[in-house]
């Protein structure tokens, strides 16, 4: 055996324990649930019944409310944590800025608190007898308690508000880590040139940054289609169906309702046909060839 075929043995020795991991963990549960997506019946008592399930996608109108949830936490949401990761990230970087790395772990901290946790303290927050509406009562901005819970517009605000929270710290590290990247010369020929922070914002930094919005983006809204502890423990879907997500409508097909594991997993992959069409308009949308 010549040394070459020697190397690429070892390589491949190395990585096939990988390989198998991944294909036992991840493609075949993928290629079940694709399998299971195509059968009804209760618990393990299932039977084929063909592309039914999909059929029955389009008249559910709980499905169609949880979409329409869901969409809406993703076209609210994810712009707005994205743009204010942005600011804050520029302002982090800021070389004259004191208390950096104070900052910086704080703002990062609740991307690391338990899921759970900081869903139930935000339940407690924005209860009617909570935090937040004797805060705004105090100040006089409203003159009686907000719903924020039980009130479906509001209760959808709780959500967003929550999630943004806890998500933009983290999208903020990759914008704060490719900020340091960038040559602090591009922006001392823009200063002499006379160009303002602003300008400097959306001719320098944005079109630098595009390949990490677009990730972040993406990763992003990936997330958002994938909401479900916010949604069960804060509002547990309500009031109504009013803040139910997706996921939180397979979780109640597979485990609340009288179980349909087929139909849940052809929700499941509704999912997945949303999450590719939306990232092949984001890779389009950004201009990516790639």
């Amino acid at each position: 055996m010549s040394i070459q075929s020697r190397t690429s043995a070892i390589g491949w020795l190395f990585v096939s324990l990988a390989i198998i991991m991944i294909t036992v963990f991840y493609f075949y549960p993928m290629v079940q649930a694709l399998l299971l997506s195509f059968k009804s019946g209760t618990g393990m008592n299932l039977e084929f019944i063909g592309i039914d399930n999909y059929k029955r996608l389009f008249s559910d109108s709980t499905f169609k409310t949880a979409l329409t949830n869901t969409f809406i936490y993703l076209i609210i949401q994810v712009p707005a944590m994205i743009i204010l990761a942005l600011f804050i990230s520029v302002l982090l970087n800021n070389s004259e800025l004191k208390f950096k790395g104070f900052f910086r772990t704080a703002i990062f901290l609740p991307a690391v608190t338990s899921l759970v946790a900081y869903s139930v303290i935000f339940k407690y927050l924005f209860a009617t007898d909570g935090l937040i509406n004797k805060l705004l009562l105090s100040v006089q901005l409203i003159q009686t308690p907000i719903e924020w819970i039980t009130d479906p517009f509001w209760a959808k605000v709780t959500i967003i508000i929550a999630i943004t929270w806890r998500w933009t710290g983290y999208n903020m590290i990759f914008y704060l880590s490719s900020l340091q990247n960038i040559d602090p010369s591009i922006y001392e020929a823009a200063r002499i040139d006379g160009a303002s922070s602003v300008r400097q914002f959306f001719g320098i930094t944005i079109p630098l940054l595009k390949p990490i919005i677009l990730f972040t983006s993406i990763t992003s809204t990936i997330g958002t289609l994938q909401l479900f502890d916010e949604v069960v423990n804060i509002t547990k879907g309500g009031p109504g169906n009013a803040t139910m997500s997706i996921s939180h409508y397979i979780y109640n097909l597979s485990f609340k309702y009288t179980s349909d594991f087929g139909y849940a997993a052809t929700v499941s992959y509704s999912i997945v046909v949303i999450i590719i069409i939306l990232a092949f308009l984001q890779f389009k949308l950004a201009g990516d060839k790639k």
